[in-house]
């Protein structure tokens, strides 16, 4: 399968024919069937797409307006965790749990801390000292955060983060754990202008304007335009009163196709092919819910129904009770399933027939991430098997 896909990605992109391919939709600029990487579906999809921000200001209407038509729908996903993917540091509920954090790292040690309603980060060796204004918190507290200051014009990750699980401060993921060289990289690492976009696209909304980052307009967390696309023209129209033709004023995800809805999804959570052309394999892959899913023999055979959506409802916080996810299993694993979106007999588990998350997709903890993640590759797990790549 990944030979396969990739062999067409790279034909796509030599032939220089991404967005005339055949079989596109009204709303897709890119061909169904293939999961592409989230830098070309933002470049050639045909209407909203998230981490997008290709719209004006001025187009944004804000949940406020949103809840007035979904109020059940804006209600719960004030609670959900992509509500709170970025906060003001200041307000990040760390600091109302701690005075201060502490970490020595070889010679330089961290600070966490907030004085007269502002969250720093202070770094010290035996010679000097830094401190950092922290602007941002990302992340929503449940596994950890990490946070983000500005320097010069540069926006820099904080090279240790706030764990949960041991209420702590420990390297950030994805930075180097060996000893830093100097006291500005034991700081922080500086984003490259594009990191800096794309990071902020996923924990904001409305950081990007007609396609340039602006982080002074944005809407903190993942409001409902991240997903939907700004909302002033859907607002107009049913204030008006005229039919709207289709989804050209606003999207609505729930109609994509299972690749299309996995991909988006996967413009924040990493899609098949962000990972494959990252090289980003290995343990630390597991946090990368779409990749995963897209390994699964569920997913190879074709059923329409398995997508994130499938599971999981975007508007509502995610449900750890491991019972809550067995209709979606059962959908096509009991004797009683209907077969009609899927090309062969689907296995009914001769062991069990709750909690199935539990054995067939397992949870891993990645070195120095200090918490686990549910492995998204629905499969039978074998004792003592490696890791799947």
């Amino acid at each position: 399968m990944r030979q396969i896909r990739s062999l067409l990605y790279a034909a796509l992109l030599a032939g220089g024919c991404l967005a005339g391919a055949r079989g596109l939709s009204a709303q897709q600029g890119v061909p169904p069937g293939i999961s592409l990487t989230t830098k070309l579906r933002v470049q050639d999809t045909v209407g909203w797409w998230p981490t997008k921000g290709s719209a004006a200001k001025e187009q944004y209407v804000g949940n406020a307006q949103c809840a007035r038509c979904h109020a059940a729908k804006a209600a719960g996903f004030d609670t959900a965790a992509m509500a709170h993917a970025a906060v003001r540091a200041e307000n990040s509920e760390v600091f109302g749990k701690h005075d201060s954090l502490e970490l020595q790292l070889g010679p330089y040690h961290y600070e966490l801390q907030k004085l007269a309603g502002k969250a720093s980060l202070k770094v010290s060796d035996a010679k000097a000292s830094l401190s950092l204004p922290l602007l941002w918190g990302f992340g929503n507290g449940r596994m950890g955060q990490t946070y983000i200051s500005e320097q010069n014009g540069s926006y820099y990750e904080s090279h240790v983060s706030f764990y949960v699980a041991t209420q702590s401060l420990d390297i950030t993921p994805g930075q180097s754990r060996g000893i830093p060289g100097n006291l500005e990289s034991a700081a922080g690492r500086r984003m490259s202008p594009e990191e800096a976009k794309l990071c902020f696209g996923c924990h904001t909304t409305a950081s990007a304007i007609k396609g340039q980052f602006d982080p002074d307009a944005l809407v903190a967390g993942v409001a409902c335009e991240a997903c939907h696309g700004p909302g002033l023209n859907h607002v107009a129209a049913e204030n008006s009163g005229a039919p709207e033709p289709g989804d050209s004023l606003i999207l609505n995800p729930a109609r994509l196709d299972r690749i299309d809805s996995v991909d988006f999804c996967g413009a924040c959570h990493r899609t098949w092919e962000d990972v494959l052309t990252s090289g980003n394999l290995g343990i630390f892959n597991v946090r990368f819910a779409p990749y995963r899913l897209e390994n699964s023999e569920c997913w190879k055979q074709g059923d329409k129904r398995i997508s994130c959506i499938a599971c999981h409802d975007p508007h509502k916080p995610l449900s750890h009770d491991a019972g809550s996810y067995d209709p979606a299993c059962l959908q096509c694993h009991s004797k009683s399933a209907t077969q009609q979106n899927i090309a062969q007999v689907p296995t009914v588990c001769p062991v069990a027939t709750k909690e199935c998350v539990t054995c067939h997709m397992p949870k891993y903890e990645p070195p120095g991430l200090h918490s686990s993640f549910t492995d998204h590759w629905i499969r039978i797990v074998r004792a003592r098997e490696p890791y799947p790549e």
